[in-house]
């Protein structure tokens, strides 16, 4: 568990006269090769001057998917215009974009050989230029007496000099210094020689959890290109710059996946005048992460684990003082739930951070007291929040609302904000949906909140339902743009989003409130807004189905063994049996919290495993699964198939090559994949099984 025909188009305008605006035709819902064509927008940075904003589009599916940066004036009626190309031979295009402290060029991260690398962009013009970034590996394998395969008796290798040859490094992350002159960069370590000898012969064993590489903190310095070495272990997560320019925070892991058994991040300062000597800030918790210095450097802002009994993730925002070695909580956030980007530091000792509240996102405002204020927002949804070092403005991204993703920008909070003008994201001609019915309802004594999507169907008579239930279980749907849902209302079909207990946005209480009972009350959440709906809207009972991913494929899972009242269930990357998952997925912390370790409670582990009720099961199931995914493996998937196929269940599991969790989730979602047809296929398979069961 855990956590966009434009062909036609153009030929169109290119041989014909334009429309009149009489002969338009109706915005009509995408279908699926629509859905292909489709693109995105993350990572907005307002300038240093606080006149332009850079900002990543990912490119629609059909065109590949890959990532570029783009840039678009704050005031005027100017176009947003691309700054970085990709070649063919770079399948991800370029990332993390972001401005030297003088506004005169950019960075950004790019994979056009054989690792990450950095390059720097001049904004008056020029090509982007690499930073050769190099260096001697920390561990060389071929000095390992049980090297395998050995070494010839007296046969020289580049590995066997004093000095290891120097290799190229691959970038993760970077910080640009205050002023410009130094970049922190986070960068794993090189192969070696002797391991590349190794991997080509063959002799590549994987010893689990004992990988001597590790994510290590350089710092490079702009004018000489000299690249120096840092005493920071691995490994090394993120980093953050004091605004003097003269002190790093970082934060590192245990390397070899300790944090499985327990959090173990740690925070250091780093100062500039001694690089091989880091000091431990010991009073910081080991589940810190989004950690940033206050304006005046005297503290230390940062988002950890809540102090009240909540799955691992809830978070809350904190301040520690230096010189006190004091922490205090800024928000007491028991009606809603802090979002994943990190506070923001301003002047005046003041802090924002964005945090959910419902189906919307709130921007708290907190004075230096600590005391907080909401910020009134443009749009249900921010995703993104952004000012520069001198607070001349601010950035949000956001949609919701009947709006798709938007670029804001204002002079301050409290101003107006205006749109930016952006490259389109959704093909010509596509309808979205308007802004959804918030629904609550109660059930065994909490109110649960949903979102309901009618096509225009509903307006002349009853009407099939999808039910969709969110992954996580730590997760929620909020009032955004999906053209998931745009292509569901398509096929006149309404949408029902649920969000059970065991959600975000609605404090810590209700999102523990499915602690050791999955399956259980939150299922029973999710039916009882299927009845409220039945009551109050034109649906019709006997043609509803169900959908979800993650946390909401395990639910689909669950459903299948507990009712008959769906016609059809899709289950994509699901948890099946709680006691394989936890000892094959990629990190079992999250799950702990929710019913232990499997073998101290096996009754708990099973009771929570939809694999329990696969005996009564009976409604048509269709798996979707990842085949490289490795937070809910394809062993998941499979368990399910074999369990119903045997009992007689129609059931069809279709597996996709190289899709990882996450990645397979955008791609079904109609969001840019660099899979071109993985999530076509999916959504094709979807509507054909629905279609068929729900006649």
């Amino acid at each position: 568990m855990r956590f966009g025909i434009v062909g036609l188009v153009c030929i169109a305008w290119l041989t014909h006269a334009p429309l009149s605006v009489a002969q338009q035709p109706s915005p009509r819902y995408p279908d699926n090769e629509q859905l292909r064509h489709y693109r995105t927008m993350s990572e907005p940075k307002l300038s240093p001057d606080g006149r332009q904003v850079l900002f990543s589009v990912r490119e629609a599916t059909a065109d590949g998917g890959k990532e570029h940066v783009w840039v678009v004036a704050t005031e005027g009626d100017g176009e947003a215009r691309q700054l970085t190309f990709s070649p063919d031979s770079d399948h991800n295009g370029e990332h993390g974009g972001e401005w030297m402290p003088d506004g005169q060029s950019i960075l950004f991260l790019a994979h056009r050989g054989e690792q990450s690398a950095l390059y720097r962009l001049p904004m008056n013009g020029g090509e982007a230029k690499v930073f050769d970034l190099k260096t001697a590996p920390t561990v060389d394998a071929s000095r390992r007496t049980d090297a395998v395969p050995p070494a010839k008796p007296g046969a020289p290798t580049p590995a066997d000099s004093a000095t290891p040859e120097e290799r190229p490094l691959g970038v993760n992350s970077f910080a640009v210094a205050p002023d410009g002159r130094m970049i922190a960069i986070v960068a794993h370590d090189p192969q070696t020689v002797g391991e590349k000898k190794e991997e080509d012969a063959k002799a590549d064993a994987h010893w689990v959890d004992h990988d001597a590489h590790g994510d290590r903190l350089y710092l490079l310095d702009v004018a000489s290109g000299k690249l120096a070495k840092t005493g920071v272990l691995p490994d090394v997560k993120d980093v953050a710059w004091r605004k003097d320019g003269k002190e790093l925070l970082v934060l590192a892991d245990e390397p070899n996946e300790q944090g499985d058994l327990k959090p173990s991040i740690s925070a250091w300062r780093l100062a500039m005048t001694d690089l091989d000597r880091p000091m431990a800030v010991r009073d910081l918790p080991p589940t810190i992460h989004e950690a940033t210095w206050s304006a005046d450097g005297q503290r230390i802002l940062y988002l950890a684990q809540a102090k009240q009994d909540a799955p691992p993730g809830f978070a809350s925002v904190f301040e520690y003082t230096l010189a006190t070695k004091q922490t205090r909580e800024l928000a007491d956030e028991t009606r809603g739930t802090i979002g994943s980007q990190g506070p923001i530091a301003l002047r005046g000792a003041r802090t924002v951070q964005l945090a959910e509240n419902g189906f919307d996102t709130t921007l708290l405002h907190f004075a230096a007291d600590g005391a907080p204020e909401s910020v009134k927002l443009p749009t249900p949804t921010v995703n993104s929040a952004v000012t520069n070092a001198e607070e001349t403005g601010w950035v949000l991204l956001g949609a919701g609302g009947g709006r798709g993703p938007t670029l804001f920008y204002a002079s301050s909070l409290a101003a107006k904000m205006q749109v930016l003008k952006t490259p389109k994201m959704m093909p010509d001609g596509v309808k979205m949906a308007p802004a959804p019915k918030r629904l609550t309802w109660t059930n065994e004594k909490l109110t649960i909140q949903g979102l309901l999507y009618l096509p225009l169907e509903a307006e002349h008579g009853k009407v099939p339902l999808v039910v969709e239930v969110h992954g996580g279980p730590l997760g929620a749907y909020a009032d955004n743009f999906s053209p998931f849902v745009d292509f569901m209302l398509g096929q006149g079909w309404a949408v029902l989003e649920t969000n059970p207990r065991g959600s975000t946005g609605l404090g810590a209480q209700f999102a523990a409130a499915n602690h050791n009972d999955l399956g259980g009350a939150d299922y029973r959440d999710i039916m009882a807004g299927v009845d409220a709906v039945l009551k109050a809207e034109p649906i019709d009972p006997d043609r509803m189905a169900l959908l979800g991913y993650s946390y909401g494929g395990e639910m689909a899972a669950f459903v299948e063994g507990k009712t008959t009242r769906f016609k059809a269930i899709v289950s994509a990357a699901p948890v099946i049996d709680q006691q394989s998952e936890y000892g094959t997925e990629s990190g079992s912390w999250y799950d702990r919290w929710y019913y232990g370790k499997p073998w101290e409670h096996p009754e708990d582990a099973w009771r929570q495993s939809p694999l329990s009720g696969a005996a009564h099961a009976k409604t048509p199931f269709l798996l979707l699964q990842g085949e490289a995914d490795t937070t809910d493996p394809l062993g998941q998937a499979q368990e399910m198939y074999r369990a119903l196929r045997q009992e007689g269940v129609p059931v069809d599991l279709v597996t996709y090559p190289r899709e990882n969790h996450g990645p397979l989730s955008v791609g079904i979602y109609g969001m840019p994949s660099t899979e071109p047809w993985h999530g076509y296929d999916a959504r094709q398979r979807i509507i054909a099984f629905f279609r068929k069961y729900l006649k």
